[in-house]
C-alpha cells in the first residue's frame, strides 16, 4: 500500500474542498481507509473511515453532515468531501489504511493504522 493524499488548500469559511487519497498498490480493497487530521500543536485525530463496500464511520459530531467519505475501488481512491468549512477545520489531513483482519482495540486510534499518506494542508480562513 502506498498512499498519496491530495486536494488540500486555502479556502474561506463556508467553502468546500474535496481531498483524495490514492493507493498505488494492488490490494486496495483489503483495507479500511481513514482520514485523520492534526491541527497545529495538537494531536492527530480520527475524522472518518470507509470500508471496501462503502460503509462509513464518523467519530466527531462536528463533521457529521458536513464531511462525506467515499471510495472508488476502480480508481483505488478514497475521497473526503468537506463542505461548510470552519476555521477550526484547519489542519493537516492524513489518510491511512488498516488491513482487514488485523485485530485492533480502537479503530479511532492512529496507532492502529499501518500505512499513511504524506498529509495535505487544509487552511480555512475566517
Amino acid at each position: 500500500v502506498q498512499l498519496q493524499a491530495s486536494g488540500g488548500g486555502l479556502v474561506q469559511a463556508g467553502g468546500s474542498l474535496t481531498l483524495a487519497c490514492t493507493d498505488s498498490g494492488r490490494a486496495f480493497t483489503d483495507y479500511i481507509v481513514a482520514w485523520f487530521r492534526q491541527p497545529p500543536g495538537k494531536e492527530r485525530n480520527f475524522v472518518a473511515s470507509v470500508g471496501w463496500g462503502g460503509g462509513s464511520t464518523y467519530k466527531e459530531d462536528s463533521v457529521r453532515g458536513r464531511f462525506t467519505i467515499s471510495r472508488d475501488n476502480a480508481k483505488n481512491t478514497v475521497y473526503l468531501q468537506m463542505s461548510s468549512l470552519k476555521p477550526e477545520d484547519t489542519a493537516v489531513y492524513y489518510c491511512a489504511a488498516l488491513q482487514y483482519g488485523k485485530h485492533v482495540s480502537n479503530e479511532y486510534d492512529a496507532g492502529s493504522y499501518d500505512f499513511w499518506g504524506q498529509g495535505t494542508q487544509v487552511t480555512v480562513s475566517s
